[in-house]
């Protein structure tokens, strides 16, 4: 029996075997939202692609929904959409690719059993893509590449692959190959199976044209004038002279399966879902803190991994995007915030699709449904049918800039307050409580989120803000195992110190000096740039 059967015959006897749950990362650019848009298409999930940059009158894409998104034609949130497509349930969280949202792609991969990474095949491996891939290292996440753009002007392919190689130090195994590039692209040519697959619209009755294989003379008909000649070495070193796929290998992380395409135009894409239905894994152990917890176990479990307020700004709702881990979630039952150690009801799950969504009677693990709540769950949040577990990694990382926010009407600083807890539940941005009572502050990865901020602080709550620079550019946790010097240094500190969503402090410094500085002379203080979830449920 083929991988492809095996997987296929699994897909068959359990509902969780069936989900693919995936993330696509990419550098901004390189076409991942682009790619989304595509998978949906072909998948049958929407009956018309939309454009990142659409022009009036066209349709804009599913993924990109809110406002500043669209004006931009960037994703700043993590879309989550689920469809069904060959046999399979697919679970595809759009991630965003600018660096100043990283925080919130970070969380996601928490939540997905593997990743596509969208590389442009004209500038190859770039600086958000590695740092992305590293995360991903980090999860044991299998990867596959998708090399897109190459209808336009490329690097040479197996510089590309050499790169992939070197930089990610991973095996690559090339699944197609294009039949030419740039303007002289035409296709798509399986390399396992000898097939040759043109642009099919999203047309899933369009078949494949077999072929005897490289020297097919169809190949000289597509590619005139000697080019047929210089492809055909091109597919025998790359059959011949790179790494065979290997299931295993690529399931634990060490290989990545490549796949060639120009998403924009339709090239490529089925090879890709194809790929994930037979491929990629389905659900896979959660690591919690007392043990590992497999998706076939009969209860259920699943953890909070994002927060998303007002994606209905007509009834203030509040949704937060829960990856189930094992069991069986049916509508109406009640599980145990193990936070909190309360019950909580599970009257309204739903399934996604970007902003559009639907009831939720029954989810399994891999699943990603939105738990409507009203405050009540919080990033990081474990919910049980009863067992005592927190599932691990879902960090906090320490903020890159801090801002205090300057209120136009200060009438309205209690309707500020609310707005800003709410947003930093949501992971848009940190939020710092000064000790000394002084204005709060805001902490982002970068200054689009400030901009991202303010619009939504506008249009969502009607509350115009700007910002202002503050005295402390650091912000560090600090914690202690003896808490007695932990409550010194707060005390000796008063205008320092502040707290976090939580109501963990946070020293806040001026520079590098002061930060290394005050460190040295309270050695019994830990001061760290990330915050586990753990410390959040403990407290």
């Amino acid at each position: 029996m083929t991988d492809i059967q095996t997987i296929e015959a699994a897909a068959t006897t359990a509902p969780h075997a069936r989900r693919r749950t995936f993330a696509i990362i990419s550098h901004p650019d390189a076409g991942k939202t682009t790619l989304t848009e595509k998978l949906l298409y072909f998948g049958g999930a929407i009956q018309l692609a939309g454009e990142v940059r659409a022009k009036a009158g066209r349709r804009q894409t599913s993924s990109d929904w809110m406002k500043i998104e669209r004006q931009r034609g960037i994703s700043v949130v993590t879309s989550v959409m689920t469809f069904e497509y060959g046999g399979h349930v697919f679970n595809l969280l759009d991630t965003p690719g600018h660096e100043d949202f990283s925080e919130d792609t970070y969380r996601t991969l928490t939540a997905v059993d593997s990743a596509v990474m969208v590389i442009d095949a004209a500038k190859g491996i770039e600086a958000r893509t590695k740092k992305l891939f590293e995360v991903c290292r980090l999860r044991d996440i299998p990867i596959v590449t998708f090399i897109n753009k190459v209808d336009r002007e490329t690097r040479d392919l197996f510089d590309l692959i050499a790169e992939i190689e070197t930089t990610l130090a991973l095996d690559v195994a090339p699944m197609t190959w294009p039949v030419g590039r740039g303007r002289e692209f035409v296709g798509t040519y399986d390399l396992k199976a000898n097939t040759f697959r043109r642009n099919q619209k999203g047309d899933e009755s369009t078949q494949d044209l077999a072929v005897s294989g490289p020297d097919d003379p169809l190949f000289d008909t597509l590619l005139p004038n000697g080019a047929a000649e210089t492809w055909r070495e091109e597919v025998f070193l790359a059959a011949e002279g790179l790494k065979p796929f290997d299931l295993q290998s690529f399931r634990e992380g060490h290989l990545t399966p490549v796949y060639f395409g120009a998403a924009l135009r339709d090239y490529g894409v089925r090879d890709l879902i194809d790929a994930l239905g037979a491929y990629a894994p389905s659900p896979r152990a959660q690591i919690a803190d007392k043990r590992a917890i497999e998706a076939d176990e009969p209860k259920m479990t699943g953890f909070v991994f994002k927060i998303q307020a007002n994606m209905d700004p007509n009834h203030r709702d509040r949704i937060a995007f829960m990856r189930v881990c094992s069991g069986k979630l049916s509508r109406g039952m009640k599980a145990k915030l193990v936070r909190t150690a309360k019950p909580m009801p599970l009257n309204a799950p739903q399934f996604f699709f970007a902003r559009d969504r639907s009831i939720a009677e029954e989810a399994y693990a891999g699943d990603i449904v939105g738990l409507p709540n009203h405050g009540t769950l919080r990033i990081g949040d474990t919910l049980t049918e009863g067992e005592d577990i927190v599932f691990k990694g879902v960090p906090s990382f320490a903020p890159e800039i801090l801002r205090r926010v300057k209120l136009k009407d200060a009438m309205k600083a209690k309707k500020l307050r609310e707005a800003l807890q709410q947003m930093a539940e949501e992971g848009v941005v940190q939020l710092f409580l000064p000790h000394d009572g002084a204005p709060a502050i805001v902490g982002v990865v970068g200054a689009l989120q400030l901009d991202v901020l303010k619009e939504r602080m506008d249009v969502e709550y009607s509350l115009p803000v700007d910002f202002e620079p503050c005295q402390f550019s650091i912000a560090r946790w600090v914690s202690s195992d003896d808490k007695a010097a932990l409550q010194k240094f707060v005390s000796l500190k008063p205008s320092s110190m502040a707290d976090d969503l939580d109501g963990d402090p946070v020293f806040m410094a001026s520079s590098q000096f002061t930060l290394k500085y005050d460190a040295e002379r309270a050695p019994e203080v830990s001061f760290s740039d990330v915050k586990d979830y753990q410390k959040v449920a403990k407290a």
